[in-house]
């Protein structure tokens, strides 16, 4: 089995857990902020969660206050955001540390398998660097980085924050992750 069902994880709820339960299943892990200006990508993740987890996937999402303070709020207070604001219905873990020396294990694994990220546009790292931050390979650059892990629970593709969630290279992705369509 993959080491990627043994980390320790908590629910967003409190309740402990670890990706076991979702073995055998495409995955898509992806770090969420509530006040990014990228927020609006929670329409589309439960778009794609609705369109294909009767075939075997999951929308996994990750909150974390790395990047400005763009997810202050408590476990309940994203919760509630999420599905007030968005509908969200795919599962929400406990806000981690995705970046940095507090990096979660879960996040040091994804990093550590899919070192690059897909890009929609190359100017989104270079916008952010003007902001005067710099970020080394292979951390995350933003909030909604995208993580696919197929049903073997392998680390199979990284997208950067700017790639939508509908984009087809990332749809495509899911489709040839997917345990049966």
């Amino acid at each position: 089995m993959s080491p990627l069902y043994d980390i320790p994880l908590n629910k967003i709820d409190g309740t402990p857990t670890t990706l076991a339960e979702y073995a055998g299943k495409a995955l898509l892990l992806v770090n969420t902020a509530s006040q990014c200006a990228l927020t609006p990508q929670y329409d589309a993740l439960e778009k794609l969660y609705q369109t294909y987890r009767h075939c075997g996937f999951e929308v996994l999402g990750f909150p974390a206050n790395d990047f400005i303070n763009q997810e202050p709020g408590t476990n309940q207070e994203i919760q509630k955001f999420c599905i007030t604001s968005f509908g969200v219905q795919f599962p929400m873990f406990e806000k981690i540390s995705v970046a940095g020396a507090t990096q979660h294990p879960l996040y040091q694994l994804l990093t550590a398998a899919q070192p690059i990220a897909q890009v929609a546009d190359p100017g989104f790292r270079t916008n952010l660097e003007s902001y005067g931050t710099k970020y080394p390979l292979p951390g995350i650059l933003w909030n909604f980085e995208k993580f696919l892990v197929n049903r073997r629970g392998q680390v199979v593709a990284r997208f950067s924050p700017e790639m939508l969630p509908g984009d087809l290279r990332i749809v495509n992705a899911i489709e040839a992750a997917l345990p049966s369509l």
